[in-house]
């Protein structure tokens, strides 16, 4: 790239590896590396902004949750199934990967799970929820033979039931559902992400026993088959004591059931949620030990309640897919700003902002970044990583130290950015949403293109 001063003679700030994906790496001259192949070749082919996935990173997080989760169950007599949350980044290709690495994959929508038919994941491995399922999307998880619909509310069992003997599905195979509870725990990093809380949209309480009737309304109905609970308590938690918590809850119900119906649960699911690390600072959970610590909570409350251990479920998304994507920017207009006290920021635009990743401005969410292309100088500046995008909210990174010389025409790379950037993108102000382009073993594909204009207006009817 052209168009920034020299590079400083200062040595390139090394990586701080828990943040980037595995295969990334510094040439000599600072420039960063993704499964070999250089950020200045991979922009100069796919174009910036582009989400670069490292394959092979997906793959090791995907197996070290299947092995770690397996091996910690297995020493209670629990069967585990890995459901990949497709939510978080969901395309054929992934999918795909997902379901090779022994994962399942959890959809939300019909769009999603479209997706992962395509992918060819068979229904009996995919699973269905959201608090507000249309009689269409309801239809064709039916249809699909999708191993679980986790039902919201109590209008939805019966709505499920409904449709499930349109189906023909009342003198037959009986359609698999999980209802999903809301614990009360509290968890995850931002309000907007903290799930399991009585007054938000999502599940039914355990306050008043309501979970425990709508559990019970379910074997009312001969079309459905009660499969277990289902509990997800939020997003970006690093802390295993909610999850131990909430799992607490779970079994307790489940005894509960029991108790008053005869019926015990096969399965119980225990979401996801899983934290990672955005910015150096941040200490990602580790999944061997949550494995363990879960397994044991769940070994010991089942012997105390006097019931046999359930199969269990887990839904990893972001934990997944999160630190797998590194998104590559072109830097447009270096502007250093006065502020009232006298001290300078300089605010440094980039090519895509807000409709690339909406994190920030919704949860306040921390990212970190780095020249890409060079090493830069050793003196730095008080910076602001700003999208271009008509909105003074259109903010990447809101205080990050840059070097000095950080000059239009560099490449900033932003790490981290796997989970919920594609897939939360937008076209607003009708920007062109980027590629994503998986690379492995010094080879680069798209796997997602990045939109045309051609696109944009191919909606438009006039």
């Amino acid at each position: 790239m052209s168009g920034h001063p020299a590079a400083g003679a200062a040595a390139a700030r090394p990586l701080e590896q828990h943040v980037w994906p595995t295969t990334a790496a510094l040439t000599t001259d600072g420039e960063l590396t993704l499964a070999g192949l250089t950020a200045t070749d991979l922009a100069r082919d796919f174009g910036t902004p582009a989400f670069v996935l490292d394959e092979q990173h997906f793959r090791d997080r995907a197996r070290l949750f299947r092995d770690s989760f397996s091996e910690a169950f297995g020493s209670v007599g629990a069967e585990v199934d890995v459901y990949y949350a497709g939510k978080s980044f969901l395309s054929v290709a992934v999918a795909r990967w997902a379901r090779e690495e022994g994962l399942r994959v959890d959809t939300c929508t019909g769009g999603e799970l479209a997706v992962a038919l395509r992918a060819g994941v068979p229904g009996a491995e995919i699973g269905l929820h959201g608090n507000n399922k249309s009689d269409d999307e309801i239809t064709r998880a039916i249809e699909a033979e999708v191993g679980r619909i986790v039902v919201d509310s109590f209008a939805e069992i019966d709505r499920v039931a409904e449709l499930a003997r349109a189906a023909g599905r009342d003198g037959g195979a009986r359609v698999p559902v999980m209802v999903r509870v809301t614990t009360g725990i509290h968890a995850g990093g931002h309000e907007f992400i903290s799930t399991a809380h009585e007054d938000q949209k999502f599940g039914v309480s355990l306050t008043g026993g309501q979970a425990l009737a709508a559990l019970q309304a379910v074997l009312e109905h001969p079309e459905l088959e009660l499969l277990g609970a289902h509990t997800h308590i939020g997003s970006q938690i690093q802390d295993a004591a909610a999850f131990e918590a909430n799992a607490r809850k779970m079994l307790a119900l489940r005894a509960e059931l029991q108790a008053a119906t005869g019926y015990l649960l096969p399965e119980l699911d225990l979401g996801g949620g899983y934290g990672i690390a955005y910015v150096p600072s941040d200490v990602p959970i580790d999944v061997p030990a949550l494995a363990r610590d879960l397994a044991d909570v769940v070994g010991s409350v089942c012997a105390e309640l006097g019931t046999t251990v359930p199969r269990i479920s887990i839904e990893p998304g972001r934990s997944v897919v999160g630190s797998t994507t590194v998104t590559l920017y072109t830097v447009g207009v270096v502007k250093p700003v006065t502020l009232e006290d006298g001290s300078v920021r300089t605010y440094v635009s980039v090519d895509g902002g807000m409709s690339d990743n909406i994190r920030p401005a919704l949860y306040e969410a921390e990212y970190t970044a780095r020249l890409a292309n060079r090493t830069g100088s050793a003196e730095t500046v008080a910076a602001r990583v700003v999208g271009k995008h008509c909105e003074s909210g259109d903010i990447v990174i809101s205080d990050i130290e840059l070097p000095a010389d950080v000059a239009r025409g560099d490449l900033l790379a932003v790490p981290a950015t796997g989970a919920y950037g594609r897939s939360m993108a937008s076209n607003y102000n009708h920007v062109l949403r980027p590629p994503v382009v998986a690379v492995a073993d010094g080879a680069a594909r798209v796997i997602v293109r990045r939109e045309t204009e051609d696109d944009l207006l191919s909606l438009d009817v006039g």
